[in-house]
């Protein structure tokens, strides 16, 4: 564990705390670092640990409070509307921050959680960026806004945030190397494949259990369909990076998919049932949610039987039915709901998600709702009927629209996944067509995917019996 920043160390590099307890300064760098590295640190006791010895330290430290509340937010998992021990943790933050001198950076982190917390997205990734302009090695206000441009599939403001800051991390700050990974992530989901992987290389070659640079190149073997490489890449790094207990289940979801698109769907199955269902089980997060979710939809798209395996999944993802903080979260809910047939629950997951879009306010995600997260998971539903005609009716519209409920491109490519499948299936010969002309195109994007090439010997066949 590296040296933990006091109340000097953070003066000194211009992040000023307003506290005077050293240990609660050290419990905040602790917490910051442990989300930054995904790692926990068990000698503290993860990031829970620690922030349980940072308000012991200090209760009235407003960033503390910011952390804390920050993190919590920024996993998605809940919200201020259905969690009231959430909101009136907000309500304390933003109290104290009203009642004591702090800096205008300060203020500022309070102001933006303040704005997620309440669906303004867009809002709280410019004060953030604000935050950004005079402290360009403000980690924490890095991170979150990276957190919520994904969220929002800015890919392109993703990638700029860090751009514009990434001339001031020195090699002697604290957490330097990682930025290089946060870095990269941006570069390669806008397709700057070389850059994106010498960024993430450089970062490994400070710390090779970087998780998050190992995380890019695993994508950017994803998007070129280079599963030798990524096989390999994976197999030949996992030591480094199953200890990141965050993110190890998302690197082991990366590793499946490949075995997905060379249609190794036991070996598949094989890292779902020892790494990815585990993960989710033990940590509840909702990232894992989301990697089960996925990863069991794939399958089932590719004809496999995945078993009882859904039973396992739901009682955690059920939980999220009425969340609605992210469309992301709210169409990978669904699939769970779809994958035990859960119709009553699909339908109040339909309805609340339809009542709040209603009168959405500033909310940026139930703004989306009416014209992307609700035709989305409605072309799930009609698909998961048998309707093929109407999934297509209702997802090839918004397909180019889709990018705006966030994910990246690997995970979004499952809606590109069901539409085509959908039209595949069609009575339709229009969409019979339709779907020849989509794989010609992703077969154009992404050369020599065995998965890509499968779907059209499928085509081709349904085109034969036609």
């Amino acid at each position: 564990m590296v040296p933990l920043r006091d109340c000097k160390a953070w003066q000194d590099t211009g992040l000023v705390l307003s506290t005077t307890s050293n240990e609660a300064c050290k419990m905040f760098d602790a917490t910051l670092t442990q989300y930054v590295t995904w790692t926990n640190y068990k000698s503290l006791g993860g990031i829970e640990g620690s922030l349980s010895k940072l308000h012991a330290a200090d209760p009235t430290f407003t960033m503390g409070h910011v952390i804390a509340n920050g993190l919590v937010l920024i996993g998605t998992g809940t919200s201020v509307r259905l969690d009231k021990k959430l909101d009136s943790a907000m309500k304390k933050m933003v109290a104290l921050s009203e009642s004591q001198p702090l800096t205008e950076r300060e203020k500022l982190h309070v102001s933006a959680l303040d704005m997620f917390a309440s669906g303004r997205f867009p809002k709280a990734c410019d004060v953030w960026d604000q935050i950004l302009r005079d402290h360009p090695t403000d980690i924490l206000a890095l991170k979150f806004a990276q957190a919520t441009y994904f969220y929002m599939g800015c890919q392109t403001q993703m990638r700029d945030s860090v751009a514009r800051v990434y001339p001031y991390w020195t090699p002697d700050i604290p957490l330097s190397s990682y930025v290089k990974g946060i870095y990269s992530f941006g570069l390669m989901e806008t397709n700057y494949f070389d850059r994106a992987e010498k960024l993430a290389n450089e970062a490994l070659a400070i710390n090779q259990s970087d998780a998050w640079s190992v995380h890019t190149i695993a994508h950017i073997n994803e998007m070129k369909a280079d599963l030798k490489n990524g096989l390999t890449f994976m197999k030949q790094t996992e030591n480094n990076w199953k200890g990141c207990d965050m993110l190890a289940c998302h690197n082991y979801w990366h590793w499946a998919l490949y075995f997905i698109g060379k249609g190794d769907y036991e070996a598949a199955l094989t890292i779902y049932d020892n790494h990815i269902a585990p993960a989710c089980l033990s940590s509840r997060s909702m990232l894992a949610v989301l990697d089960n979710c996925s990863m069991l939809y794939r399958l089932q798209l590719e004809g496999v039987k995945v078993g009882d395996r859904w039973n396992k999944v739901i009682p955690l993802a059920e939980k999220h039915t009425k969340d609605h903080v992210w469309l992301f979260n709210d169409v990978h809910i669904l699939m769970s709901l779809l994958g035990v047939k859960d119709h009553k629950t699909t339908n109040e997951l339909l309805t609340t998600l339809q009542e709040l879009a209603k009168a959405p306010g500033e909310d940026h995600e139930l703004g989306l709702a009416p014209k992307l997260g609700l035709p989305l998971c409605q072309a799930l539903v009609e698909f998961d009927n048998g309707n093929y005609d109407k999934t297509v009716e209702l997802l090839y519209p918004i397909r180019y629209e889709l990018l705006q409920i966030g994910g990246s491109n690997a995970q979004r490519d499952v809606f590109s996944q069901l539409l085509i499948h959908a039209a595949l299936n069609c009575k339709s010969k229009a969409y019979q067509k339709l779907a020849r002309c989509l794989l010609s195109e992703r077969d154009e994007l992404i050369p020599n995917s065995p998965l890509t090439e499968r779907l059209i010997r499928k085509v081709s066949a349904v085109h034969a019996m036609g």
